[in-house]
């Protein structure tokens, strides 16, 4: 499921202050979303630290190799 940009900013909010997927999901239940899809932004989120996307991804494979 895709999630909007403001829901990113949200969710980004609630895990600095310590909040779990399930803690979200029992505090919006109107968003619509599913556990799975909360667990795998708050992962890339600790992985990356950020909510955008690394500079570079979405690229052509064909374009990586040129550079």
């Amino acid at each position: 499921m895709k999630i909007a940009d403001e829901d990113a900013v949200l969710i980004n909010l609630y895990l600095s202050k310590g909040w779990g997927s399930r803690q979200l999901l029992n505090e919006f239940p109107d968003k619509g979303w599913k556990l799975g899809s909360i667990d795998y932004f708050l992962k890339k989120i600790c992985k990356t630290g950020t909510i955008n996307r690394q500079p570079g991804s979405g690229e052509f494979a064909e374009l990586c190799l040129l550079k």
